[in-house]
């Protein structure tokens, strides 16, 4: 019988180390995509040492067009087949649009959307033939405009409805599927996109360790979707009160004051 594995991208830091360290606690084996081989190697580790078995890893970086394919390759030859996918991996730069630089701004699109929509479409078989899972980690972010991170707004905005269709697609076929939705969460993502400290978000902000025990509590449960901590899931209901101007000139003075 084929072995079955758990494939966690962006694994290498922040919420998509402690879902690997979540998914692994659950009795999940698992296979680790990052970017960086030697932070996944000892993650992998770590969690070997647990007890459990050794995670596959894959360093690939998925925005490079092909990234799908080694990663189909690389789980193909240690003859194992998925049966969860967590597409965690993307990232954000901040400033305005036409100001950052353009190509990252398509690397956005490459990883948050591209890869995301690949690696959902791709595996979807082996989630439905092992009716298993699928959590694609959207944002907060994703249910407003975002001047300021127009382009990762947008990708979010994208990974949740996107998530919400292949739910209704796949329900049918046996595969939970639940869209994450964060808001702040200390980690190095804040770093690569370049936020600025200039405005404070304690009160949103929940740890990733939090998000990713959330997060796995509500796959399991076959939930829609995920806001983890109560000031953000506020976020979605409040909205529905105010005109679109209003949450985008909000959305904007909000972005400015990051800087």
């Amino acid at each position: 019988m084929t072995e079955r594995v758990t494939l966690i991208t962006g694994a290498s830091a922040g919420i998509g180390t402690e879902l690997a360290r979540v998914f692994a606690a659950n009795g999940h084996r698992l296979a680790l995509t990052a970017r960086r081989a030697d932070r996944l190697e000892t993650l992998a580790n770590e969690l070997a040492a647990k007890g459990g078995k050794k995670p596959i890893v894959i360093a690939c970086d998925l925005q490079q067009a092909d990234a799908g394919e080694k990663i189909a390759a690389a789980l193909a030859a240690e003859g194992v087949e998925l049966d969860h996918l967590v597409n965690n991996a993307g990232f954000g730069v901040f400033g305005d649009a036409i100001e950052c630089d353009r190509a990252e701004q398509v690397g956005i699109v490459d990883v948050n959307v591209r890869a995301l929509t690949d690696l959902s479409l791709r595996f979807a078989d082996q989630l439905i033939r092992n009716k298993g899972g699928l959590l694609n980690v959207g944002s907060v972010a994703g249910f407003l405009p975002g001047p300021g991170m127009a382009v990762y707004y947008a990708s979010k905005a994208y990974v949740i409805s996107l998530t919400e269709a292949l739910r209704a697609e796949l329900a049918p076929r046996g595969v939970r599927v639940t869209v994450l939705c964060p808001g702040p969460v200390p980690t190095e993502f804040q770093a690569r996109a370049r936020v600025g400290s200039g405005h404070n978000t304690a009160l949103l902000n929940v740890s990733a360790a939090d998000v990713a025990r959330e997060a796995y509590r509500g796959l399991m449960a076959n939930k829609r979707a995920v806001l983890p901590g109560l000031g953000i899931k506020i976020v979605p209901f409040a909205l529905r009160f105010f005109p679109r101007g209003f949450i985008l000139s909000a959305t904007s003075r909000f972005q400015r004051q990051r800087h």
